[in-house]
């Protein structure tokens, strides 16, 4: 498998992800149009986001920061999250276990 070689899926508007599952964990490489929000959510899955471009305005339980290249996050489970792309963005998520909605 390479990364040129997996197609990108619109999981919502403006979020393009090429995406691979293991059996416990979902990895997911975004392309993200500036602008393009992600609704407050949460989910069962912890999940880790590491922002390789661009800047990205993200709350996580109700603190707001604005993240750029090199930033991590560590989101637990079930705790509510959002966001916006300030700029185009590229962020990696991993999540486990599987996120199913995704397949």
């Amino acid at each position: 498998m390479e990364l040129n070689n997996l197609k990108s899926k619109e999981i919502m508007p403006g979020f393009y992800g090429k995406i691979v599952h293991g059996d416990n964990m979902t990895w997911v490489l975004w392309s993200i149009d500036k602008d393009s929000k992600l609704p407050e959510h949460f989910h069962k899955q912890e999940q880790i986001m590491y922002l390789v471009k661009g800047k990205f305005k993200f709350t996580l339980n109700g603190k707001t920061s604005i993240y750029g290249p090199g930033s991590i996050v560590v989101i637990p489970s079930n705790v509510p999250h959002s966001g916006m792309s300030l700029t185009p963005c590229q962020i990696l998520d991993v999540f486990s276990p599987v996120r199913e909605e995704f397949k």
